[in-house]
């Protein structure tokens, strides 16, 4: 079962990095007056940022992580502001594991992976692939949607048992297993059981299948797009700067 392998208290971005959802970015700046401390505006929002602290892919702080908050556009949060309006209705918060990501902290995923020596995080994040084709399978890229502001990668937290829900998976586990089809049709909602993209043959339960689909619908509803490699990720489908990549560090606004 994957989430017995692979469920901890994480996540972080299937490599938020890596998106196949990012456009070609144009103009970099570090102009950050359109930008919010994210709770400032969901205040009921948990934070674990993973890049800024060491559990994660990478096994240190990333670049440009100075604080450990997050931040997004004017646009995303009140978006987000209303994701999480919806899920409380349903019993749950929103944990925010990254959202605005500097571009040096792209870079630092970069350089990392081009060092395919170093492996120390692979038990936890990408037992099943070797280092090397990281690359070439696009879980790294030099450009990140993370860098536009309107990106955010999150989970539910059941307020119940006052624990993350249980998605089958841990945030940034590179694989098909973090794929929002892998054993279900998101479109439909519909459990298949369909493991067969699965290099080791893991699975996830119908459950955890319909805890991803909860978090799809609930920020679908409220205008993000999904990403098809990574159940955690979404974008806003009108980002407000679709052409420009930001470089200021995260931290308190």
């Amino acid at each position: 079962m994957l989430a017995a392998i692979l469920l901890i208290t994480c996540g972080a971005c299937i490599i938020t990095c890596c998106n196949n959802d990012d456009e070609t970015v144009l103009a970099p700046t570090d102009d950050s007056s359109q930008f919010v401390t994210l709770t400032d505006v969901v205040p009921d929002a948990i934070l674990e940022i993973r890049y800024f602290g060491t559990y994660n892919f990478v096994g240190t702080r990333i670049d440009g992580y100075e604080e450990p908050t997050a931040l997004m556009t004017k646009q995303a949060a009140q978006a987000l502001k209303r994701v999480s309006d919806d899920v409380r209705k349903l019993g749950y918060r929103l944990k925010i594991y990254d959202a605005y990501r500097p571009q040096k902290g792209v870079d630092h995923f970069v350089r990392w992976a081009q060092d395919v020596k170093a492996t120390e995080m692979k038990p936890y994040f990408y037992p099943d692939l070797d280092k090397s084709v990281l690359f070439a399978q696009e879980y790294i890229m030099e450009k990140s949607g993370h860098t536009r502001g309107s990106t955010v990668d999150l989970t539910l937290f059941d307020m119940n048992t006052e624990k993350e829900l249980d998605m089958g998976g841990t945030f940034d586990w590179f694989g098909p297993e973090s794929h929002p089809d892998f054993c279900g049709n998101p479109e439909t909602g519909e459990y298949t059981g369909d493991n067969s993209k699965s290099p080791t043959g893991r699975s996830i339960t119908p459950e955890q299948f319909a805890h991803r689909m909860i978090l799809r619908k609930a920020m679908l509803d409220n205008g993000f797009k999904p990403l098809d490699s990574e159940w955690w990720h979404f974008t806003l489908r009108n980002e407000p700067f679709p052409d420009t990549y930001f470089t200021f560090p995260v931290k308190q606004l």
